[in-house]
């Protein structure tokens, strides 16, 4: 592996450090401060974007923000963001996030009905795998809660939000497809955010930062790496984002996935590298895009692209 490879897994790897921390600090804002979901998400696009708009230097393409599908794209991942946030408030951070990876099951899916997508035998097997695996953390119809509901609701908001990304991922440079997704995710958010709005303390401002800022380095950190190295050597480091989250979630609140839950978190991890794998020993058109993780969700990816 060369330098500039290192590099590359280097940047993913802080960049998938970064999401749980993000979301971590959302988490600290719901159940310690009393912070409504919904504005810690208004407030994680409002960071996002102006972050982003800085580094463009008021370079913007207007146009897009004239398009249907650009709106649609932001309001998934925008209900996707609210929606994990919803989740994290009740939920262990690692389960909620074994919960969420239900989204690349989905877009695989979406992207195979919807955009032809050829079908890969061994990567449809390694998702059918993962798709157990979400199983065994979210356990349907047993240990099953609302919050871990929101999870799962937030990861097939998100495997929509990449399926739309990979649509139109030639309608403009990732940099102004990510900028359009933290404007209109703020400005969707925010007839709700503006109405939970907390009491101003140094903790809820410093957090509120902490998880505007963390999640939309995280997101710019993924273009950076993605540009200078290819997707199939980096997509196996998307679940790093799991190991993260039980480290933050053991480090923060003292949690740790009960076994059904570690197990699934297992079973997540394998099947992911096996996808990439399959996907990678498949040929692709010329052309086709790949798909990022959710950095998504700047403010939001695995989750890819999320705030």
């Amino acid at each position: 592996m060369d330098r500039e490879t290192l590099g590359s897994v280097a940047l993913m790897i802080v960049a998938m450090s970064l999401i749980p921390l993000g979301d971590t600090a959302g988490k600290l804002l719901a159940t310690g401060h009393g912070v409504a979901p919904v504005f810690v998400a208004f407030s994680r696009f409002a960071v996002g974007a102006l972050m982003v708009a800085a580094i463009l230097r008021g370079r913007v393409m207007w146009r897009l923000y004239g398009d249907w599908r650009i709106w649609l794209r932001a309001a998934l991942i925008s209900a996707g963001i609210a929606s994990i946030l919803t989740a994290l408030r009740t939920e262990d951070i690692a389960t909620v996030f074994g919960a969420f990876f239900i989204g690349p099951i989905f877009s695989y899916v979406l992207s195979v009905r919807l955009l032809g997508e050829g079908v890969n035998r061994a990567q449809t097997v390694c998702l059918a795998l993962g798709f157990c695996g979400v199983l065994l953390v979210v356990r349907p119809g047993l240990g099953m809660t609302p919050g871990l509901a929101f999870a799962v609701l937030a990861g097939l908001f998100y495997g929509a939000f990449l399926t739309a990304s990979r649509w139109l991922s030639a309608m403009a440079p990732p940099r102004q497809l990510m900028l359009s997704q933290v404007v209109l995710g703020m400005v969707l958010l925010a007839p709700w955010g503006l109405t939970q709005v907390p009491q101003a303390t140094p903790a809820v401002a410093g957090l509120t930062l902490l998880s505007g800022l963390a999640s939309a380095a995280a997101n710019l950190l993924l273009v950076v790496a993605y540009r200078r190295t290819g997707a199939a050597v980096l997509a196996p480091f998307v679940y790093f984002q799991l190991v993260s989250a039980m480290v933050l979630g053991m480090a923060v609140f003292g949690t740790f996935p009960d076994r059904p839950a570690l197990m699934g978190l297992a079973v997540l991890v394998l099947a992911g590298v096996g996808s990439v794998l399959a996907r990678r020993a498949s040929p692709r058109p010329p052309g086709s895009p790949t798909t990022m993780p959710r950095a998504s969700a700047p403010s939001g990816t695995s989750r890819p692209g999320a705030p």
